[in-house]
């Protein structure tokens, strides 16, 4: 028994568990550091996703994006705040509010997007072609089962 009286408790790919948490921490601190004028990656694909498809429904652009509704409220407000973005009525559905790049905006995106996400990429030149081929493999093989698992909690 530990000191505290507890057992410590064998469980299989603990190691893997620990290491992933930690890379995903260290990857998020990583891409807000390197941000530049307050681009966070988060931000930066918002700007993205509207410049390369247009204006969006924000819970269309939420998933898209892989972020909860709330979170892409907060960054369309920000970005809203900074003029590189305006809420729009839908030309056909009067419910429906769009999200849309403004022209400083626009410019914004046909400025950093490249530059920015060459740097972000720039990362993943620390592994060797094939580290990166089962890296990929890996992480779309989790990121696969992770969502059918989500998709059988919701169905309840």
């Amino acid at each position: 028994m530990s000191p505290e009286g507890a057992e410590t408790v064998d469980i299989a790919n603990r190691d893997l568990v620990d290491l992933s948490a930690r890379f995903a921490h260290e990857f998020l601190r990583w891409l807000d550091a390197s941000s530049e004028g307050g681009l966070t990656y988060p931000r930066l694909r918002v700007l993205e996703t509207l410049h390369c498809q247009g204006p969006a429904k924000m819970r269309s652009l939420a998933e898209t994006l892989s972020l909860s509704p709330r979170n892409v409220t907060a960054l369309a407000d920000s970005l809203e705040t900074e003029g590189l973005v305006q809420r729009v009525a839908h030309p056909t559905d009067r419910r429906v509010t769009l999200l849309e790049l403004t022209d400083v905006g626009m410019a914004a995106a046909e400025e950093s997007l490249t530059p920015r996400l060459i740097e972000i990429s720039r990362l993943f030149d620390e592994l060797t072609p094939t580290m990166r081929a089962r890296f990929r493999s890996a992480l779309e093989t989790l990121v696969s089962v992770m969502e059918d698992a989500e998709g059988c909690s919701g169905a309840a």
